[in-house]
């Protein structure tokens, strides 16, 4: 196995929210609420903010919105900071008592800089945080992975490795680093061929290790996405994922060497692991172009629903899944199958949003009794009743 969760942290702490504080974020003014360690079910209007409480409890763990590339868009308006904040229990190993309870926050100021601390001592780096709080997403928004360009698949598997492996975190930050620095000394014309080769080489080890991550990370992916996929569509289908890297063809360093001209002709540098792209694949064709839409959607939940197993393998203990709208994706049988899969006699923290509290209540009754409501009207939620 090429990457491993936190460089080899074998007993690392289950995280499990019992209670988040937010104020000024998105729609939300000010928000105190405590949560069930197992399900949590948000209803509530399209508009009234249950995406934005998701987002929040992503926010606490990746120190970034899962939606906005810009944090002033996380400001709600008329506002120009907000923070968020949750106590969390920290149980070790998994299935043990109640542990000990941490608190998380991060605050956002009107000149952008962020704070992240834990138990009110800032980190020194903010990345030491990615991977404390595991969590994974299913959302409407995941369709951009099948739709779009490969950043944004670029992202998702960064997103993940970045959660269990620290060492595949601080590649990606390096390698970001000097090609930022390459891209700015070619874009000026400021460099020369020797100080290009130092960059290249320097590059080369990073790009290395971050090519020999995603490499072992989708060949662990691909058989439990097919397996997903297969209990999702009745395995009408055959699903895989097609790692496509410039980096097949020989070292970076050399790669480099040979698209020297090129690079110094367009002012940037065309080759690299950031131009690496994930195909998604139905029956040796890709799903963007030969899958429905219903395929395509099922897909993408037995994509995330494989990050969750793969990440649940990795840390001993299973992440904090949020499933947003995902009842309005797919066949509600076929839903309630995939979540009894996951919320087996071992499973986490969840948190699910629906406009309809009933369609939902008559799922999540059927897996546990230790289940709390809530409904969102205008950035306000109140926990209510069982349904």
């Amino acid at each position: 196995m090429q990457y491993d969760y936190l460089c080899g942290v074998t007993d690392p702490p289950m995280p499990v929210l019992n209670k988040i504080v937010v104020q000024d974020f998105r729609n939300i003014a000010f928000q105190e609420l405590s949560f069930s360690p197992n399900i949590n079910c948000i209803s509530g209007n399209n508009g009234e903010g249950k995406t934005n409480l998701m987002d929040a409890v992503w926010y606490l763990s990746m120190t970034k919105s899962a939606f906005s590339t810009s944090d002033r868009f996380n400001f709600r308006h008329g506002t120009d900071a907000f923070a968020i904040a949750g106590s969390y229990d920290m149980n070790r190993p998994f299935g043990s008592a109640q542990g000990p309870e941490v608190r998380f926050s991060v605050q956002v100021d009107s000149r952008g800089e962020k704070k992240v601390r834990r138990d009110d001592k800032p980190y020194s780096r903010i990345s030491e945080h990615i991977g404390v709080l595991p969590i994974v997403m299913v959302s409407p928004s995941d369709i951009s992975l099948v739709s779009e360009s490969g950043d944004d698949r670029r992202r998702f598997v960064n997103s993940v490795l970045s959660q269990m492996d620290r060492e595949y975190l601080a590649a990606m930050q390096q390698y970001n680093r000097l090609l930022s620095q390459r891209n700015r000394m070619l874009k000026d014309g400021t460099c020369d061929e020797s100080l290009l080769d130092i960059f290249d080489s320097r590059m080369d080890e990073y790009a290395s290790a971050i090519f020999k991550a995603r490499e072992a990370f989708i060949k662990d992916l691909v058989p439990v996405v097919s397996e997903y996929y297969k209990n999702l569509s009745g395995g009408r289908e055959t699903v895989s994922i097609n790692y496509q890297s410039d980096l097949r063809k020989g070292s970076l360093y050399d790669i480099l060497r040979e698209s020297r001209g090129k690079d110094l002709a367009l002012t940037y540098t065309t080759a690299g692991v950031q131009r690496d792209d994930f195909i998604f694949k139905m029956d040796g064709y890709p799903i963007r172009r030969c899958g429905s839409q219903g395929q395509q959607k099922s897909f993408l939940v037995s994509l995330k629903f494989a990050q969750y197993e793969i990440m649940k393998r990795r840390y001993g203990f299973p992440p904090i899944m949020l499933l947003d709208d995902v009842f309005d994706k797919l066949d509600m049988g076929r839903i309630a199958n995939l979540l009894g899969m996951v919320a087996g006699s071992d499973f986490g923290q969840i948190f699910i949003t629906d406009s309809n509290k009933v369609r939902m209540a008559g799922i999540v009754d059927t897996l546990t009794a230790d289940r709390a409501y809530f409904e969102a009207v205008g950035g306000e939620f109140k926990r209510i009743g069982d349904a």
